[in-house]
């Protein structure tokens, strides 16, 4: 299906991505190693050589399977020809307080994001990983459903909660990058202020700039069009857009039975992000405009957003091989003007509901 004509460079390196990626934070918990073989192997054949790890992975995290999908990469990997294949891994942060992670990552200094790289490259069972995020920022930012930035939340106890500088952070990477283990690296769940400081800083500083950014984008969290958008235009920034279908929300299952199977139901409160009014609405609304031009809202949804200008690369995640299949199909189906000017209406009439 994709051939290496099809694949988009990443910016400020020399790698090459395809357009769709697939995810893999069910592998390991909702899914079996069988079945990761299967979602991997399939993913391969069609062309798609962009694989999105982290090391809390499977999610939701818990302190007896994470590191369970890079393990299962890993050993997938050992059967494949690694320098086609692109592998993207993350490293947590304090902010989630998941202190079975390397014994409580505190920070992100030198020697937990060093100590976080190892580990994933033993589990991988790689000498490198192409494309390195970090998973969230470590300082104060609203993030996983909430959309108001609190400055309370810089102070603890009546003092300023300290954090590892942008500085020290980068000057981390650029070591790991020089050592080899490394190819690039990137940001995700990353805020305008934080994105132009990393460039800033790269710069004032000649350490490496930043590839890629991945947050969440779909028809019910659009607001990277809030600053981001400019920013990856002027900075000529690859995008990468997770949770194109909101939970499963998108694929318009829970609109039609509140106690369909799928993760909403299977890890209750796991999804306060879509727990907020408007969001019923909005699906009901986006599910009658793909009837209405004989459309999946799966498609509808995944084409609205790899139809947008700034869509680097699209990470796909199933829980079967078929929803696998389904959401690569719809990778060939092009909106029209009056189907686009339709979803703007909607999107205007009940903007964001899922921050």
């Amino acid at each position: 299906m994709f051939s290496a004509t099809d694949y988009r460079q990443l910016s400020n390196s020399n790698i090459k991505i395809s357009p769709l990626t697939l995810g893999t934070m069910t592998f390991g918990d909702q899914n079996s190693k069988i079945e990761a073989y299967e979602q991997l192997d399939f993913a391969l054949d069609v062309g798609i050589n962009s694989i999105d790890i982290a090391e809390l992975y499977p999610v939701p995290p818990k302190a007896d399977t994470y590191t369970k999908t890079e393990s299962i990469l890993g050993d997938w990997l050992q059967t494949q020809d690694r320098e086609k294949i692109i592998i993207s891994s993350k490293v947590a942060g304090p902010r989630r307080k998941l202190d079975w992670i390397r014994g409580g990552p505190s920070s992100l200094n030198e020697e937990n994001i060093v100590n976080a790289v190892d580990a994933s490259l033993k589990r991988l069972k790689t000498e490198y990983i192409d494309i390195y995020y970090l998973h969230w920022p470590e300082r104060n930012v609203p993030m996983f459903g909430q959309y108001k930035f609190d400055p309370e939340g810089d102070q603890k106890g009546g003092k300023q909660i300290p954090w590892v500088s942008i500085y020290d952070q980068l000057t981390t990477l650029s070591k790991l990058i020089e050592s080899g283990k490394i190819r690039t690296i990137a940001l995700s769940n990353e805020q305008p202020w934080g994105l132009m400081e990393f460039f800033r800083i790269a710069r004032q500083h000649k350490l490496p700039i930043i590839s890629a950014l991945q947050n969440s984008y779909s028809l019910l969290n659009r607001t990277a069009e809030f600053g981001i958008t400019e920013i990856l235009y002027r900075e000529q920034l690859s995008f990468l857009a997770y949770s194109p279908l909101a939970f499963g929300y998108l694929t318009g299952k829970y609109i039609e039975d509140e106690k369909a199977v799928g993760r909403v139901n299977l890890f209750p409160g796991y999804a306060k992000r879509f727990d907020k009014p408007g969001v019923r609405y909005a699906v009901k609304q986006y599910a009658q405009l793909a009837k209405k031009h004989h459309l999946s809202l799966t498609e509808m949804s995944l084409a609205f957003v790899r139809s947008q200008w700034f869509m680097t690369s699209t990470i796909l995640g199933a829980t079967s091989l078929n929803q696998l299949k389904e959401n690569v199909k719809s990778y060939s189906i092009e909106l029209s003007d009056d189907i686009l000017d339709e979803i703007e209406q909607i999107h205007l009439s009940v903007m964001n509901p899922a921050p």
